[in-house]
């Protein structure tokens, strides 16, 4: 990861949302503030992050909306409280996207499908994914990113946590 030492305000990250930034929910989806519980060390990780990259962008794919079980605004309401609480911690998010189709769904732009990471290049045009990471938690955060041509990090197999690979940025 020579990569690693050339990262500044030039650099983006892109993180998946659940099982990266909160707990994920096996067989289920996070609906509400309620079910949202950051991991340990995120909200320290994110303090680390905003002073080394220049953006930060959450890249989630949220197929409960698809199947009924949350609403957008839902999701939305999540997003906020995540964002003030890692916010009060010196922290930042630039933007969050998501996608809220089924898989089934011929138009949708789930991962691995990079558009997401388009879109953000298209609202942020200083972006350049090849000084972009994806840190996922699944082989299809991985492939995005790569898709993406970014560098990529799964969660649990290089670092064991979001705050572990942070703490190496320091």
């Amino acid at each position: 990861m020579d990569w690693k030492n050339k990262i500044d305000k030039t650099w983006t990250l892109f993180l998946d949302r659940d099982g990266v930034i909160n707990v994920r929910l096996i067989d289920d989806y996070v609906k509400n503030i309620n079910e949202f519980k950051f991991l340990p060390g995120v909200l320290e990780a994110f303090k680390i992050f905003a002073e080394k990259f220049g953006r930060i962008v959450i890249v989630t794919n949220q197929q409960g909306v698809g199947k009924g079980l949350m609403t957008l605004q839902d999701v939305d309401s999540i997003h906020d409280f995540m964002k003030k609480e890692i916010e009060a911690q010196k922290g930042r998010i630039d933007a969050i996207y998501v996608c809220p189709q089924l898989k089934s769904d011929p138009n949708n732009f789930r991962k691995p499908s990079p558009r997401m990471a388009y879109m953000a290049q298209h609202d942020f045009p200083e972006i350049n994914l090849e000084k972009s990471i994806m840190i996922g938690d699944s082989n299809s955060d991985i492939e995005f990113g790569r898709n993406a041509g970014m560098y990529t990090i799964l969660i649990g197999d290089e670092f064991e946590s979001l705050f572990e690979f942070a703490k190496t940025l320091k």
